[in-house]
């Protein structure tokens, strides 16, 4: 029973060591995320000027959902960077949609998304 006792007190010693260094990680973490917040809020005091990726994007609703109206660009994004909407949008103008295949292509790979094949409501 000691012995059981002993190997208990062993497990829980070296729990609580760890739980104390993801503490440490985590009020760390913490502390970064505070003076990240106070960097963010000194730069949108101060107007957004050399960085306007900070900047809230504008948007609109449409059908009740938030939307935006134009994508936020950053320099050297790929079309990956685009919200899914955008995507589909793009899919829809290179043909690649399986609504704008010629016939013949049917079954052909595409790279239409597990969202482009799902059913649009009322279509």
């Amino acid at each position: 029973m000691l012995e059981r006792i002993a190997a208990r007190r062993a497990e829980l010693n070296a729990l609580e060591e760890q739980l104390v260094k993801q503490l440490a990680e985590v009020r760390a973490e913490r502390d970064e995320l505070v003076v990240a917040k106070r960097v963010v809020q000194r730069i949108s005091e101060r107007g957004f000027g050399e960085y306007p990726s900070l900047a809230p994007p504008p948007e609109a609703r449409v059908g009740g959902r938030s939307v935006l109206l134009i994508p936020a660009r950053v320099g050297g994004a790929g079309p990956d960077a685009l919200p899914p909407d955008y995507e589909l949008i793009g899919l829809g103008r290179r043909g690649t949609r399986p609504s704008c295949r010629r016939p013949g292509q049917a079954g052909a790979a595409s790279r239409v998304t597990d969202q482009a094949r799902r059913p649009r409501p009322g279509g």
